[in-house]
C-alpha cells in the first residue's frame, strides 16, 4: 500500500517560507526590500487569509506576521513613489490599516499569554520619528518571536501589567529595523 504524502497546510507553508526568508536575509542573500517583496508574494501565491478567531498563540503569531507583511509592503510601495504621486496616500492608508490590525492581534496575543513570559522595552533606532515610540515585545517562552509596535494603547497595557522596562535597548533584530527601504 503506497504511503500518503503529507502536504503541509498553507499556514505551515507560510511559516516555513518566512523562516527561510529570515535566514536568507540574515545571511545577506536578500535585501530588506527583497525580503518584504518575497513575503508578499508568498501570501499571494498561497492565497492565505488571517484567522477570524484567535484562540491560541500560534494563530495570533500567524495573524501578526500576515498583517505585518502587508503593512510593510504597502508602506514600501508608498515610499517608492514621489510625495505628490496620487497613489502614495492610498498606499500609506492601506499600510496604516494593516498596522492597526497587527496591533489588535498583538493586544489579543498579550491577553492570551496573560502577560506572562513577556519582556518589552523601547528600541534604539536611527529614525528620529521612531525614537521613544517603537518598542519591542519579546515572547521569552517562544523561539525567535519578537514583535514591534508604536501603539500607545499596547504600551500602556504593558506598563500596567509591569512587563515594560522603561529603557532603550538594541533591538534583537537591530540590522533589520534600522535598515531603510
Amino acid at each position: 500500500m503506497p504511503s500518503k504524502k503529507i502536504v503541509p497546510n498553507k499556514f505551515e507553508q507560510f511559516l516555513k517560507n518566512r523562516e527561510s526568508l529570515i535566514e536568507q536575509y540574515a545571511k545577506g542573500d536578500l535585501t530588506k526590500e527583497e525580503f518584504i517583496e518575497a513575503n508578499y508574494r508568498c501570501i499571494n501565491s498561497l492565497d492565505i487569509k488571517p484567522f477570524q478567531k484567535i484562540d491560541n498563540v500560534k494563530k495570533a503569531i500567524y495573524n501578526y506576521q500576515y498583517y505585518n507583511v502587508l503593512a510593510k509592503y504597502y508602506q514600501k510601495k508608498a515610499h517608492d513613489l514621489s510625495r505628490n504621486h496620487e497613489a502614495r496616500s492610498d498606499f500609506l492608508e492601506q499600510s496604516n490599516y494593516y498596522y492597526s490590525k497587527k496591533d489588535e492581534v498583538t493586544a489579543k496575543l498579550l491577553r492570551l499569554l496573560d502577560f506572562k513570559g513577556i519582556e518589552a522595552y523601547f528600541v534604539k533606532v536611527k529614525s528620529k520619528n521612531l525614537r521613544k515610540k517603537l518598542f519591542e515585545i519579546v515572547l521569552l517562552d517562544y523561539d525567535n518571536i519578537i514583535l514591534h509596535s508604536k501603539s500607545e494603547a499596547i504600551l500602556n497595557m504593558l506598563m500596567k501589567e509591569n512587563v515594560f522596562i522603561n529603557e532603550v535597548r538594541n533591538s534583537l533584530v537591530d540590522s533589520y529595523i534600522n535598515q531603510k527601504y
